[in-house]
């Protein structure tokens, strides 16, 4: 009788004991603990209010994946602005990156000021062990983009760089097909990129102050636009570095754009090929596509969802396939949803994305080529 009491007051016990192990072990052991299941939004403050892509994290932070705890603008006008038309209060902006940090914690900071600011937005954040994403262009130069590398590197922060075309699904499909040897060997990529121009297209006046400021955003056209063919070639090539570096730049519009390039043309060779990038602030209509070839076939990704696919039929025949894309999945369609993801381990990057330092490392040194190019008028052979 006894050892039966026993055993009946043990049982509860026993669940106890295999509860408690069975917590500890999904906790400690399975899905990386705790981190990997963080579902609170990613608290990120936001440096500048000069870049009118800030708009993009406004209205990216209505869908939870981030909350911006503080935002760091001088301008108190343009703060105004903002903190009307997006319904936040002005206590959230601070002066400084200090001022922001005594009162808050932000996990992660996007850049929204100019490019030459970007070196000092890592400088001061990095060594803190805050993460950063910075708009298009990494810096304004490859010295720059240098010291970048090493702060991020020694403070082991994930340090990304947003482009618009990073979340489009053609470009994806694109990579895809040439991956999947859909359309034969990589043969020449065509990448055209622009508007009419900044002050064409009325853009404010902060932005446009040190848009068309050579030393504020480190060249015209070529920097604004030419960085985009040159993060996707390097991504599509998984990180192959060009063998020469050939451009030529104009300026069209000499009374708008004064100071700076508004035309480019940017010519890369491979062993395996070329690429050609258009950056221009001529286009009569806005546009990004690119024209991928192989030795059997073309892709034009025409717009962020229009994808065509030809191949090569005869002498000049082709088959046509026209394919209207959906966007992708999250956290792959928004650039602070990813950020986010990268930063909680939820998802790796991988070598040579579109978003990371490495690829723009490269990007970097391209767009170094291509302005020392445009003014030697010399082909650079990169080391």
């Amino acid at each position: 009788m006894l050892i039966q009491q026993d055993a009946v007051i043990s049982a509860p016990l026993l669940y106890f004991i295999m509860k408690y192990f069975l917590l500890l072990f999904l906790l400690l052991g399975t899905g990386s603990g705790l981190l990997a299941q963080d579902k609170s939004p990613l608290r990120i403050a936001v440096i500048g209010l000069t870049h009118t892509h800030v708009h993009w994290i406004f209205n990216s932070e209505q869908r939870g994946d981030i909350t911006i705890v503080g935002i760091v603008e001088t301008n108190t006008e343009l703060a105004k602005r903002y903190a009307d038309q997006y319904r936040f209060p002005m206590q959230k902006v601070y002066s400084s990156i200090n001022a922001l940090l005594k009162e808050q914690q932000p996990e992660a900071a996007a850049a929204f000021g100019t490019i030459a600011e970007h070196l000092n937005v890592v400088k001061a954040l990095a060594p803190l062990g805050i993460h950063v994403m910075v708009e298009k262009p990494l810096s304004i130069s490859l010295k720059e983009a240098n010291e970048m590398q090493q702060l991020a590197t020694k403070h082991k922060i994930h340090l990304l760089v947003n482009y618009e075309t990073t979340w489009y699904p053609t470009v994806h499909k694109a990579n895809e097909w040439l991956q999947s040897d859909s359309i034969g060997r990589f043969v020449q990529l065509v990448v055209r990129d622009g508007h009419r121009g900044p002050k064409e297209i009325g853009i404010n006046q902060e932005f446009l102050n040190w848009l068309t400021d050579p030393v504020q955003n480190g060249g015209g056209a070529i920097t604004d636009f030419g960085c985009y063919g040159a993060n996707i070639a390097t991504w599509l090539l998984k990180g192959k570095r060009p063998l020469t570096v050939t451009a030529v730049t104009q300026q069209l519009q000499p009374h708008n754009n004064p100071l700076v390039d508004d035309e480019a043309t940017i010519l890369l060779t491979y062993d395996s090929g070329k690429v050609t990038i258009q950056p221009s602030w001529n286009w009569p209509i806005g546009r990004k596509d690119m024209e991928l070839y192989g030795r059997r076939g073309v892709i034009y990704a025409d717009n962020r969802n229009d994808l065509r696919l030809r191949m090569a039929k005869g002498y000049d025949g082709f088959t046509e396939t026209v394919l209207k894309l959906p966007e992708q999945a999250s956290p792959y369609d928004d650039p602070f949803s990813y950020f986010k993801a990268v930063i909680r381990k939820e998802i790796t990057m991988q070598p040579y994305d579109l978003s990371s330092f490495e690829n723009n490392l490269i990007v970097m040194e391209i767009l170094d080529a291509a302005r020392r190019s445009a003014k030697t008028g010399t082909t650079i052979r990169l080391k």
